[in-house]
Parts: C-alpha cells; structure tokens; sequence
C-alpha cells in the first residue's frame, strides 16, 4: 500500500515516495525544458528522468538543453526528447569560450518558447540554476547547495549519490514517478549494416575496450587494458578499442602494448577517431562484452544491452555505477589520498579543490580479475544472443 503524507514540501503536498517524495504534477504543461550539459554518461543519467516526465506530462513536449554530441546521438531516436537545443559556452554550464551575444541570443529565443516548467538536473545550481532562471519558466525543479539561487521546488545536492536516481528524485518534485531506471538507446538495421565490414565473421566473440575518460586519474594503465586485450585475443575473440580522435594514440598504444604480449592473429585493432557516436553505438551493440573506465562509451554500451566490466575509482563508482550485476561488473581502485601531497581526494568536487596530480586512482585493479569477469559475461553474452 501506497504510503500518504500530509506534510507540506517546497510548498506542495506529498503524494507519495518513489526514489524521493514525489509531488504533485503542475497544472497546464504543454513545455518543457530540461537542462542537462556535460559529456554522453550525464545524458545518459538523465534519460529515466526524462521517461518519467515524458509519462507524467504526455501532451507535453521535452526540450533539452544539451551539447552537440546530445544532439547528434539523440536526433531520429524514438525516445523522451522532442529535440535538442544546443547550449551556448557559459561558464559552469557548458565549459568554453564564453560569448555574450550568443548567450543572449540563446535567452531571447528560449524565452520565446514559453516553457511551462524547466527541469535542472545539471549539478549543485551554483550556476545552473541561474542559466534556467534567466529562461523564465511558469515552474522550476532541480538541485542546489546552500549557496545556490532556490529554484520553486528544489532538493540538497549532496555530492555522492548515484546521478541517475538523483536525477529521478529530482522529477518526482514535479510529479513525475520513475517509469524505467536504465536508460535504453535504439541500434536501427541500417547501423548495424555499416559497421559489419568492421567485425570479423570468424570470431568467436566481440570484445570492445574503451581505455580513455575525461580525467586522466579515472584511466586504468594501458599496460593493464593491454592484457585483456591480448588474453581475449589468445582465446578467439576480436578485440576492437574504441575512443574519440583525441583518443588514437591511447588506443594505439593499447593495441602496439597487447600484440607485444601475444601474436594475436589480427584479431587486436583500434577504430578510435573512425566511428560517428550511431556507429559507436552499433559496434557497442554488436559487442559481447565491453571493459572500460567510468565513461561515456561504457554508459552507451549499457544503453544498448551490452554486458561491461567497469574500473571505477570507488568515489565515480557511487555516483555512476551499472546497478546490476547479472550483466555489469565493477572493480574498484579504493585510493582516498593523492600520493604525492596527501589531500583527501574523496573530497574532490564536494567542497574541496581537486589537487594537481595525475595519477591512476585504479591502478591497483587485477587484469585477471577483470578478465575472469570478461570470460563469464562473454558465456552469458554467447548464450542469450546465441553467439
């Protein structure tokens, strides 16, 4: 039975919980923004949210404010977005070089659209809430820390809690109960046509490595991922790395390091910098299992149903882990200070300035451990596809 309360929150009633208090819905919402910037993982943290507005307001239109990656991965896709307006560079919203014009350009025309309520689920508000302020919605939702702008109906942002759910706690203040919690992309026939030329039909399994991440500290050595590599190879398998072009030469030295270890039959090659994110997404797809650091592709490749091996230092693993088990394993670098001057790095990004060191947080995690779970979940893999 459904729990009731009669308490008061932000000035709404509370229905009832799902993964927070969930309100009641606004009145006449026809529009809706959501504002969610950052790289391919943040997008996919959001996608649930987005599904449970979708099912709480279904006359309503979905706009987000995303990056142009956003918008080149989601256009055509039958999901909770109507479309994608690309954010303007500003500063804590979308890092690059700030231009006023086009920030005041974007305001005007956003404001233009007369959006019924504007959804933050971009960090702690210190700058998000005033960019989704400034696009004068009828109501606001989102996250804050003390020191950020209220929002109408707003929730703490306390630093570690998985993204996902918090973005879900986040909808549930505008009546939006959770209707998935994975978010799911579609792979149509014709993408996974054009990347066929890329596999290799005698294999007997598809293994993706993806050893980048946008900060340095969350890659695990490439030595490490070049084992993998050569040991999934030594066993019959594919081996394609993944990366975007700033990521060629990691991916190289990944592929160079792995054919030293084993004579690897040319089943070991690199496609880094040659893929669209649609044709990301169909190798992901055709893949049996993927090994990755926390990041974008890793995310994309749980999207599209295949099993990942995750290396997570343990602070990212809280915030952005795979839920499951059955398909999704973790190791875990459990380092909580920098070896060089000592701060406390589980601080980092909460109310402390990340220190200037580089160093690998998961360099401890075991090759063959993370094999093993390659090996397992490539079985599973086998079986449910029937190869």
């Amino acid at each position: 039975m459904e729990q009731r309360y009669q308490t008061e929150f932000g000035g709404a009633a509370v229905m009832d919980t799902a993964v927070g208090p969930v309100l009641e819905p606004f009145a006449d919402v026809k529009r809706i923004a959501v504002l969610r910037g950052g790289g391919l993982g943040d997008l996919m943290f959001a996608v649930p949210a987005m599904e449970a507005l979708a099912a709480a307001y279904p006359e309503a239109s979905i706009t987000l404010l995303g990056t142009p990656a956003h918008a080149a991965l989601l256009e055509g896709f039958p999901g909770p977005v109507d479309r994608v307006q690309v954010l303007p560079f500003a500063h804590g919203v979308r890092p690059g070089p700030e231009d006023p014009p086009a920030q005041a350009a974007f305001f005007e025309r956003m404001r233009g659209e007369r959006f019924d309520l504007a959804v933050q689920l971009h960090g702690g508000g210190r700058f998000s809430n005033p960019f989704l302020l400034a696009l004068d919605a009828t109501h606001t939702v989102g996250t804050r820390t003390p020191d950020a702008q209220p929002l109408e109906r707003s929730l703490p942002y306390i630093y570690y809690q998985n993204e996902v759910l918090r973005a879900l706690e986040v909808v549930g203040l505008a009546g939006a109960r959770p209707v998935t919690l994975q978010p799911r992309l579609a792979v149509t026939p014709e993408e996974t046509e054009r990347i066929r030329p890329l596999l290799q039909p005698e294999r007997t399994s598809l293994v993706v490595i993806h050893p980048g991440a946008s900060d340095p500290r969350r890659r695990w050595p490439a030595p490490s991922f070049a084992e993998v590599a050569a040991k999934a190879a030594q066993e019959g398998s594919q081996v394609l790395v993944v990366g975007d072009a700033g990521e060629a030469d990691l991916a190289g030295s990944v592929v160079a390091q792995a054919r030293a270890i084993a004579d690897d039959g040319g089943r070991i090659g690199s496609v880094a910098g040659q893929l669209d994110l649609r044709g990301l997404l169909a190798v992901l797809q055709s893949a049996n299992v993927m090994v990755a650091n926390d990041s974008g592709p890793r995310h994309l490749a749980q999207a599209v149903g295949t099993p990942t091996v995750g290396i997570y230092w343990v602070g990212n693993m809280i915030m952005a882990g795979a839920p499951g088990r059955t398909f999704h394993r973790i190791h875990l670098g459990w380092v909580t200070h920098c070896p060089v001057c000592g701060v406390d790095v589980t601080q980092v990004g909460w109310n402390a300035e990340r220190c200037d060191h580089d160093f690998p947080l998961t360099a401890a995690v075991s090759p063959g451990d993370v094999y093993a779970d390659v090996q397992e979940l490539t079985a599973t893999s086998l079986l449910l596809r029937g190869r």
